[in-house]
């Protein structure tokens, strides 16, 4: 594999984030309400002079905006969380849901809303804050007992995670069948996949947990590189592999529970993106997890835009599109292109 260069790696970022800034225009002025392309570049202009009164306003940057950030969030948070698991337990079919951190999320949020706690904590709504605290649970329990005479086992974190997730998952479904029939549609409706709008300060504070820990694993790209080569390989070439592991798990699985704690389950972004972006880019984490992210951003994006205009004004969770359009397109790059998790110039 070639060495990577500066040059190759601004270029590339470049492009997808130009990408990504026409992606968000796109999906900005498709939905089932008239807002055509002059007035989204009207507003986009110059946001701050708008009337809050005028419906285009309200209809862009209070419903349709929030919705495609979040959806930009989650998706590059995902696809990241994919790229890391995936070098960590050396496993192509590895995903953000494996080590059980989105079943927590899940179970937290399902208890928010069956305790029909839809408030505000502050600015916070409650259920992402419950969402959020019960992956952060699950995050603790999985590491602790995955930890063997002071050392991260990746075997037994599989493992713990796999059995873990199964647990929660039952437990989910334990409390889907007594809910009452109110809560049963909402909680089902969370569990396929929903980007619903969220206020601006929930998208701040989601934003700053991802891009933080996107922040943290890039610097640790060298690190997983390493890893990918095996454990006693890396050690060999000097990467203090228990630190690296941990770094990876933590990141990871934070980025993910931030995601599933506003969006739900939404599969196949954590495992396609990153097997089609190994074919395309190799797998050099340092250029892989920038490029990854945005991805993953556009991917959901233009996913969520299908999900809210295919059937409109009915609403398909964006989870089932996801699904539809993503499985047979995995099997096809499989089917085509048979490979391993390959290894960086360092």
């Amino acid at each position: 594999m070639k060495v990577l260069s500066l040059r190759k790696w601004l270029i590339t970022i470049i492009l997808l984030t130009i990408l990504l800034i026409l992606t968000i225009i796109f999906c900005s002025f498709q939905g089932s309400a008239d807002v055509n392309l002059g007035d989204v570049i009207n507003i986009f202009s110059n946001p701050l002079s708008q009337s809050w009164w005028n419906t285009e306003v309200i209809i862009l940057l209070k419903v349709r905006l929030p919705r495609i950030l979040l959806a930009c969030i989650v998706g590059g948070a995902l696809a990241v969380a994919g790229v890391v698991l995936q070098a960590l337990l050396r496993n192509p079919l590895a995903d953000p849901y494996i080590l059980g951190v989105s079943s927590g999320s899940a179970l937290g949020a399902i208890i928010a809303i069956l305790l029909g706690l839809n408030i505000s904590i502050g600015l916070l709504p409650s259920i992402p804050l419950f969402g959020f605290a019960g992956g952060l649970f699950t995050i603790l329990f999985v590491y602790h007992i995955s930890k063997i005479h002071q050392k991260i086992s990746v075997q037994t974190m599989l493992l713990v995670g796999v059995v873990t997730g199964a647990i929660l998952a039952a437990t989910i479904m334990f409390i889907t069948s007594i809910a009452g029939p109110d809560k049963v549609h909402g909680i089902i409706f969370w569990l396929m996949g929903n980007l619903g709008s969220e206020e601006y300060p929930m998208l701040l504070i989601v934003s700053f947990y991802v891009l933080a820990g996107i922040l943290i694993l890039l610097y640790h790209a060298r690190g997983l590189n390493l890893l990918a080569l095996g454990e006693e390989s890396a050690a060999q070439l000097g990467l203090d592999v228990e630190r690296a592991k941990k770094v990876a798990f933590i990141g990871a699985s934070l980025i993910t529970g931030a995601a599933v704690s506003v969006s739900g389950l939404i599969g196949f972004v954590g495992i396609l993106i990153p097997h089609l972006l190994r074919m395309i880019i190799g797998s050099d984490h340092r250029l892989l997890l920038p490029v990854a992210g945005l991805s993953g951003a556009i991917y959901l994006a233009l996913a969520d835009t299908i999900a809210r205009t295919l059937m409109a004004p009915t609403e398909i969770p964006v989870g089932v599109i996801t699904a539809i359009c993503g499985g047979p397109f995995f099997i096809y790059l499989l089917k085509r292109k048979k490979y391993k998790i390959g290894t960086a110039t360092i």
